[in-house]
């Protein structure tokens, strides 16, 4: 593992504890195929995840501190991991959605979400089929179309240089922040559960906002280790591409913010809860009564861990946006291009942005409640996609090598998960914390299959 880029990591959850880090050992050899670091990525992100599981469970034997990650199995759980038996998983990208030529350059359509796919093809003023798209995009330059679109609502990012996202003031503004914002909101006489050597995070009430992939990654996380996780969805939101991967060991309920009622139901969740996940923009919540300082009067020990796209201060700071955009804007797509000298956008091979940030959310839960319990300190945390890629960047390199062996069967967990649209296959889980072993209660299901209790 590429030395520098955990030594970039680790600094943003040292501190606080009075208790050593654990050790870190990354095994096996092999990389998913970039012009970046992109495995070094995966095992130094899951690695900061389970050093700080490791630190919360307070193991004192050498055997339980010790914490591995392979580093074959963390590149295929960067990707997706669940293996279909007998039914499909449907495409997780809308027929329109991709890169496009404008008359200056390329720029990247986002149209997964009803409402984004409907502002792209106003702003164009066409029929919602790709090759109609494509000719409607070549009469704009992809700045005016990424302002117009961003304008009316939608998401989209023109693809830009490494040295000109550098130049860029948002570029600037998340290089100028740490890899973890995180923020005191003094103390709170609350105590964390008592510690299952088993299941260390048993016990403990996670409330999940986030959808799509980076926060639900998090979730994801903490669910292994014991955590009740409950995710909360509006009614008419649905990603049946990426739901398989976002809801393994959740239970998913329903609640529509905008109501009275529903948002009364929320308040009593998060009095209960230890943790709040969202990935909501900058005031979003506080525009409904339910920002970190609303829900602290009637939970003073709640943690909050957030992401957003593009970062938290800058012009760019409450844009909409996704991995794949962020790619674009920070120049990481523009680099793959020129190295492999294709002749359109290169991205990574998978959406490395989104999954770091949902295990350096899940790090930083982790760090929050060592603080919770050790000093009596409620902290809060913001992460975003944006300031990963920063980090990324920073690996850039100048040839691929080392690729990894196809998938086997080897690299499967024994046995099926259960899950709600069938049986399926996982890839074995890449962390290892000691003899604790990741066991999610729930297969993943449906969105709102649940009722919204804890």
């Amino acid at each position: 593992m590429e030395p520098s880029l955990f030594s970039k990591i680790l600094p943003a959850f040292e501190q606080g504890s009075a208790r050593s880090m654990p050790s870190l050992q990354i095994l096996g050899e092999g990389a998913l195929p970039s012009w970046f670091q992109v495995t070094d990525l995966a095992c130094a992100s899951i690695g900061a995840a389970g050093l700080m599981l490791a630190q919360y469970a307070g193991a004192q034997s050498v055997d339980a501190q010790e914490v591995t990650v392979d580093r074959r199995l963390a590149s295929f759980w960067f990707g997706f991991t669940l293996r279909p038996v007998g039914w499909e998983i449907p495409s997780p990208w809308d027929p329109i959605a991709g890169d496009y030529k404008a008359s200056d350059g390329w720029i990247r359509l986002h149209t997964n979400a009803p409402a984004h796919r409907a502002a792209a093809l106003r702003v164009l003023e066409c029929a919602a089929e790709r090759d109609n798209v494509a000719r409607a995009v070549t009469d704009w330059k992809a700045d005016d179309l990424e302002a117009a679109i961003v304008h009316a609502g939608g998401c989209a990012a023109t693809m830009r240089s490494l040295s000109e996202w550098s130049g860029h003031e948002q570029g600037v503004a998340v290089a100028r922040d740490p890899l973890v914002i995180w923020q005191d909101h003094g103390l709170a006489d609350r105590q964390n559960p008592a510690v299952d050597p088993a299941r260390p995070l048993a016990g403990l009430k996670v409330l999940d906002l986030t959808r799509v992939l980076a926060g639900p990654v998090a979730g994801r996380f903490l669910a292994a280790y014991g955590a009740n996780v409950l995710r909360i969805d509006p009614p008419d939101w649905d990603e049946p591409g990426v739901v398989p991967e976002a809801t393994l060991g959740k239970r998913c309920a329903e609640l529509n913010l905008k109501r009275d009622d529903d948002r009364a139901r929320f308040q009593a969740l998060a009095a209960e809860a230890d943790v709040l996940l969202h990935g909501y923009r900058p005031g979003a919540l506080d525009g409904l009564g339910l920002g970190g300082q609303a829900l602290r009067r009637s939970n003073p020990a709640l943690i909050d861990v957030c992401l957003n796209a593009y970062g938290w201060s800058g012009p760019w700071s409450g844009r909409r946006g996704f991995d794949s955009l962020v790619q674009m804007s920070s120049g990481i797509a523009d680099y793959g291009m020129k190295r492999s000298g294709a002749d359109r956008p290169v991205p990574l091979p998978i959406q490395a942005l989104d999954h770091a940030t949902g295990y350096l959310m899940a790090a930083s839960v982790l760090r929050a409640l060592i603080d919770r319990r050790e000093n009596g300190k409620v902290m809060s945390a913001r992460l975003s996609l944006a300031r990963v890629a920063h980090l990324l960047a920073g690996t850039a390199k100048s040839g691929i090598e080392d690729e990894l062996a196809p998938e086997c069967i080897d690299d499967l967990a024994p046995g099926n998960e259960a899950t709600g649209w069938g049986p399926a296959r996982r890839v074995a889980f890449p962390l290892r914390v000691g003899s604790v072993l990741p066991d999610w209660t729930y297969g993943a299901g449906p969105l709102r299959s649940s009722p919204a209790h804890w």
